[in-house]
């Protein structure tokens, strides 16, 4: 709803027409967004079927509550060095049909209820939560890097800072500050020996509509045993509508007739 009103804002012509826009991102997310306007608003279920495409950065020493960065921790595990080959096969083998459980922070709806709100009752003992299948067309590991718990820390602020409404992000930020003091070499209650880095892959994904690169971060931590979450995601690419493409506003032209 940001971008159609920063639209309707820049061009005039759009001014008074309907709009709507194809697919969410979530709250922590950037990239391609697909907006709608005039006649093009009733092809919407069109557009929604799309695949994607997506470059994201895992975290790995992690959990939360969303998969993400913006959850509550909830585990903090002792880093070790990650194998480039190890992670690239456990990457690969996510290629193809895939099932997947859906983050309990999503909105996905049970009983008429979205999954988010079931976790923000305390109410997920009693439904189950869904396994999604979906298609990964293709996975590529494009790089591992490091980040010191400083940076982390950092990072974790200015992306909480930039997310509007009420998400938890006082308790959320007071958590993560236990977590990762500064200029330490403690977290919690774990000790990491002189290690004051952690690691983080960065992915890139083509997928079927309704795929959650969270739940594939959180996979990849279950199967590293190391615990894992996802610290930033670009949608690049939905359908044929490339990110490079919205940069010069073609999704609209495209779009609105």
């Amino acid at each position: 709803m940001d971008a159609i009103k920063l639209l309707k804002e820049k061009y005039p012509e759009l001014k008074d027409e309907k709009m709507t826009y194809a697919g969410r991102l979530d709250p922590m997310a950037e990239g391609a967004l697909i907006v709608l306007a005039g006649n093009a608003v009733y092809e919407k279920e069109k557009y929604l079927k799309l695949g994607k495409e997506y470059e994201g950065e895992i975290l790995f020493g992690f959990e939360t509550d969303t998969y993400d960065v913006l959850g509550m921790p909830k585990s903090v595990r002792q880093p070790t060095s990650i194998s480039r080959t190890v992670l690239d096969g456990i990457i690969k083998k996510l290629e193809g049909e895939t099932s997947l459980p859906l983050p309990p922070y999503s909105s996905y709806k049970i009983k008429g209820k979205p999954l988010f709100q079931w976790a923000r009752e305390g109410k997920l003992s009693k439904i189950e939560i869904p396994i999604r299948k979906t298609k990964i067309n293709s996975a590529k590991l494009l790089g591992i890097a490091e980040i010191s718990d400083k940076n982390l820390m950092e990072t974790i602020k200015q992306k909480i800072s930039l997310i509007k409404g009420d998400f938890r992000q006082e308790e959320i930020l007071s958590q993560w500050q236990k977590m990762l003091p500064q200029n330490s070499d403690r977290l919690g209650t774990v000790t990491f020996e002189n290690k004051e880095e952690f690691q983080i892959a960065k992915i890139k994904i083509n997928c079927s509509s309704g795929t959650y690169i969270r739940s594939i971060a959180h996979h990849l931590g279950k199967e590293l045993k190391t615990g894992a979450i996802l610290l930033s995601l670009k949608r690049t690419k939905v359908g044929n509508f490339d990110i490079k493409d919205s940069e010069k506003l073609k999704v609209i032209k495209i779009a609105f007739y």
